[in-house]
């Protein structure tokens, strides 16, 4: 988050899962908009895949330094793309840690200069110019993506549930946003389920029926549709994949979210606060 201050490489540096490839959710993104860490294009992610060296017959580990905040995001990225044998380790580096498990604390080589060239291969395809060879090759899934449209669309036929990631006090319009300039509040019509309701102090995965409650104590049908959205699309994947466990696989995800949806005119796009 912006207000942290903190540097994910530099931490993967000092600590790791051995063998473990560092995947940069700020660089390999969207570069034709200003909004944070967007979905890449089909090509841009595949070079940037294939420079880390993962082929599509791979299976897929993800785990990032808090233990669910950032992981999720990319499984949810790997889906979007075709890729399905990907998961999400449960309680990531903080459970590697607590089990006693070896960490690596230097950068091999191979490590940096993958994670550098799968960084300049986005660049690159975003400017124009030839990619290194493709070994990984996508099949985009545009039923796991929503854009502005969609959402919108959405709000007057509320043929989806929309269930916000964000903190409570975010989505009611009573606490600030990280990101400077943003006002807090949320989309109409959505329910707000923060995403550490869906894990446990250690922190752990809850359990398919723990998750049920959590999302019906929020007033959620488990029964239809639901798309999830957070402030800019990470946090999101969190609910994404609570849901993925009590068996809803076909979840969207609204990449933009409240910050995309935030800038848009009010009139055209209104705001809902709440109020006791």
């Amino acid at each position: 988050m912006p207000v942290e201050n903190k540097n994910p490489w530099e931490e993967y540096q000092v600590a790791h899962i051995p063998g473990a490839v560092f995947f940069d959710i700020d660089s390999i993104v969207d570069r034709t908009t200003d909004l944070p860490h967007m979905l890449p294009s089909e090509e841009a992610f595949a070079a940037a895949v294939s420079a880390l060296g993962i082929k599509n017959q791979d299976k897929v580990i993800v785990y990032d330094g808090k233990g669910f905040f950032s992981a999720p995001r990319v499984w949810w990225m790997f889906r979007v793309f075709g890729h399905n044998k990907v998961w999400v380790l449960d309680g990531g580096l903080p459970q590697w840690r607590a089990s006693g498990f070896d960490l690596g604390s230097a950068s091999p080589d191979d490590a940096v200069l993958k994670s550098k060239t799968a960084n300049k291969a986005v660049e690159r395809v975003y400017n124009g110019e030839l990619t290194n060879t493709i070994t990984f090759q996508t099949e985009f899934q545009p039923h796991l993506f929503w854009t502005l449209e969609k959402v919108a669309h959405n709000v007057d036929a509320k043929s989806y549930q929309q269930v916000d990631a964000r903190s409570k006090g975010r989505f009611d319009g009573v606490a600030p946003e990280p990101r400077e300039g943003v006002r807090s509040g949320h989309i109409p019509g959505s329910k707000c389920v923060p995403f550490p309701e869906m894990f446990d102090d250690a922190p752990r995965l809850l359990s398919a029926d723990e998750l049920r409650q959590k999302f019906q104590q929020a007033g959620i049908s488990l029964n239809h549709p639901i798309v999830v959205s957070c402030g800019s699309g990470v946090t999101a994947c969190i609910l994404a994949l609570g849901l993925y466990r009590i068996g809803k696989h076909d979840v969207p995800v609204y990449d933009g979210s409240w910050t995309e949806w935030e800038a848009q005119s009010d009139s055209d796009y209104p705001k809902a606060t709440t109020t006791a």
